[in-house]
Order: structure tokens, then C-alpha cells, then sequence
């Protein structure tokens, strides 16, 4: 059976910015319903784990930290053809991981149609549980970024009436929750 849309966060979450991709499909799926034919990972710093659930995807969406040498809090999206020049220069920390499953399944003949990366540059990379103050609030701009290109494959996500708990619930309670 194949997976319509596959959509994978990846990051250490005990390095502080560097979990920004999994804190954006935590933020996914607290903030709204998920349609059945999309499925939200947390893939974490994993490798190998991921190759079964790529396999026969239509839609691969993945977010990561990124290091492009752009400013912090760049946020970058590629996508297709512009994926592999992505891995001419080491950009993520999970990249050599990715490239390689997305090889192997290349050769497999069980490639995703499409592949699009939603990344970020850190603020700061430190071993500390939790994003940076400033990451958080960028965090945001990334959901939207990912909620953009589920909804471009034709899928409408619904946000939650009530949003489930999360690092976000802390702006929620100050009233300062941004609009996504």
C-alpha cells in the first residue's frame, strides 16, 4: 500500500535548536487533525529505522536544522531536483542518513515522487533540553511552511479547536500563540 504523504521530523531534541524539525510535527499534529492518508514521524536522530516507512511513498516531506551559512533562523525550502545538490555539501546533521535511504530506495525502485526539505538555521546548538527562545518563536513560520506543502498535495489540514498540549502551550497561555 502506498503512503500518500510521509511527513518526517528530524533532530536531537537534547541539543537545543538542533530539534527544531521534530518540534515543527509535534507542533503538526498538537495543532491540527491529521487526515489518514498523511503520517507524521517523529524520526529523530534514527537512520536506518526510516528506510521501511520511505519505501513506496508518494510524498516525502522531511524538516531538519539545517546549516546553509545563512544567517539563525533562515528557513529554507527545497525540494525534487534541488534535493540532491542539497547533498553535495553537508547541510544537516542527518543528512549522510537521509541521502543515503533515499539512495538505496532509489535503486530499489521504490524512490518518493517527491521530496521537499523544510529546514532552519540554529540559533544555538548546546546540550540543553527545549529550542532557544528565538527558535521558538521561528518554529511557527516553519509549521506554516509545512502546513503550505502538505496542503499543496491537495490535502486541507483543519486546525484543532483545542490544540493538545506542547512546548507551544506556554504562548498559548500568555495569549501570544501565533496564528498558523
Amino acid at each position: 500500500m502506498t503512503t500518500e504523504i510521509l511527513v518526517i521530523g528530524l533532530g536531537n531534541v537534547l541539543m537545543q535548536d538542533e530539534g527544531v524539525g521534530v518540534r515543527a510535527v509535534e507542533a503538526l499534529e498538537g495543532m491540527y487533525e491529521i487526515p489518514d492518508n498523511v503520517i507524521v514521524m517523529d524520526g529523530g536522530t534514527t537512520g536506518t529505522e526510516l528506510l521501511e516507512p520511505m519505501r513506496d511513498v508518494k510524498h516525502l516531506i522531511v524538516t531538519d536544522s539545517v546549516n546553509t551559512g545563512d544567517p539563525e533562523g533562515t528557513l529554507i525550502r527545497l525540494a525534487d531536483k534541488q534535493v540532491p545538490a542539497f547533498f553535495q555539501t553537508k547541510i544537516s546533521n542527518h543528512q549522510l542518513g537521509l541521502s543515503d535511504l533515499l539512495g538505496i530506495l532509489q535503486l530499489q525502485g521504490q524512490s518518493p515522487e517527491t521530496v521537499t526539505i523544510i529546514g532552519m538555521v540554529p540559533y544555538k546548538l548546546e546540550n540543553n533540553l527545549g529550542l532557544s527562545p528565538e527558535t521558538e518563536e521561528r518554529v511557527f513560520k516553519m509549521l506554516d511552511m509545512l502546513v503550505k506543502e502538505i496542503e499543496a498535495r491537495g490535502v486541507n489540514l483543519k486546525k484543532r479547536e483545542q490544540p493538545v498540549a506542547g512546548f507551544w502551550s506556554q504562548h498559548a497561555q500568555n495569549g501570544c500563540l501565533p496564528c498558523v
